[in-house]
């Protein structure tokens, strides 16, 4: 099965599909490696091979009917598909950034050594937070730009309200409250909190000194980034309608949860003096794929998926070398100051309280 096998060695990196709303992420990955399975499977089959066998015949000779052996060629039966079976039973392939069943949008997935991309995407914890321009000295958090940033992009829809015990729209309802106080402004000014709030606790987990210039070459490539697993955090947060009781946020973050957005939609609500919940998490961008990028349901095939496979690997690569390339900088930065620190440490072993004390008048 010469064809098949090297379909599957181009079968070697990351694509995205559309995921439907009501379908669990695992069911997906299911689906997906039962399409390729089959596809594979049905591509040119090898031809049976033979063996030569000498099997007893009867001839008619002088004396009747004699016992010969005649070579014969009979195909290998442990060799026929519908004896051992399919050729392909089983690939590697890994999920990335889960979608909970409610939710839809971009879901990238890994097929043979694209599981170890996978674990880099992971590991880089993906998002950009920039400037239109560029970062102004000691103000590096400012308004971002959404279409520049590398992590996960949701679009919210919500409706103001209701509130119910999951925060989403089918969850069992627990209250009704009036929302004609509630203007665009007001939502505005909200969002403006959660972001300025976010972004403080991005730099804090970004482990980086702010008057420095290497801080103010992060922000202009756009690499301020937590460096290690932190709590959700919003990187950028934006009102794309209003049109009470609707409303539909997009909401750049890193860490998060589905269902920690429906909550942040619950939270609106009572900020706002009213209530809210979410009626659709879709997922408009996961790291380097888009929903241009997503296959939707009609195009899962092993050609469209190779091609995905293809047309991604240069940006993937690039992407990862750049952001994983920053983090050994900033990894090897932290560990040189925990060895300046330990230096400074041995050298005040052995000396007393009132040394130092001297010392430090001396200093003044």
């Amino acid at each position: 099965m010469a064809a098949g096998r090297a379909a599957r060695t181009r079968l070697n990196g990351l694509f995205a599909v559309y995921k439907p709303p009501g379908v669990a992420s695992i069911r997906v990955r299911d689906t997906l490696e039962t399409l390729l399975l089959k596809e594979l499977n049905s591509l040119e089959q090898p031809t049976v091979p033979q063996q030569v066998r000498f099997l007893p015949t009867t001839v008619e000779g002088n004396a009747g009917k004699e016992l010969t052996l005649t070579v014969t060629q009979l195909p290998v039966l442990a060799a026929h598909p519908l004896v051992k079976g399919p050729e392909f039973t089983h690939l590697k392939i890994g999920a990335g950034h889960r979608l909970d069943t409610k939710s839809s949008g971009v879901f990238v997935l890994g097929v043979g050594h694209g599981n170890k991309l996978l674990t880099d995407m992971y590991n880089a914890h993906l998002t950009r937070v920039c400037s239109g321009t560029e970062p102004v000295w000691g103000l590096l958090c400012v308004t971002p730009i959404l279409t520049r940033n590398q992590g996960q992009a949701y679009t919210v829809r919500g409706l103001f309200g209701k509130a119910t015990d999951d925060f989403s729209d089918t969850g069992r309802l627990i209250e009704k409250t009036t929302f004609d106080h509630i203007t665009g402004d007001k939502l505005e000014r909200i969002l403006a909190v959660i972001q300025g709030t976010n972004h403080k606790a991005l730099l804090m987990y970004s482990n980086i000194d702010l008057k420095t210039q290497e801080a103010y070459e992060l922000a202009v490539e756009g690499l301020i980034r937590p460096m290690e697993k932190t709590p959700p955090l919003i990187t950028a947060i934006r009102c794309l309608q209003f049109a009470p009781p609707e409303f539909q946020l997009e909401i750049q973050c890193v860490h998060e949860t589905q269902q920690y957005l429906r909550k942040i939609v619950h939270e609106i609500g009572l900020e706002l003096k009213s209530t809210a919940v979410c009626t659709q998490v879709r997922r408009i961008r996961d790291g380097f794929f888009t929903l241009d990028n997503a296959l939707p349901r009609t195009h899962w095939n092993l050609q469209n998926i190779r091609n995905s496979i293809k047309d991604s690997k240069i940006k993937v690569k690039v992407g990862l070398q750049r952001s994983l390339s920053h983090q050994a900088r900033s990894g090897k930065r932290h560990t040189d100051m925990d060895q300046v620190a330990e230096s400074e440490l041995h050298s005040t072993e052995g000396t007393s309280a009132s040394d130092l004390t001297q010392n430090e008048i001396t200093t003044c």
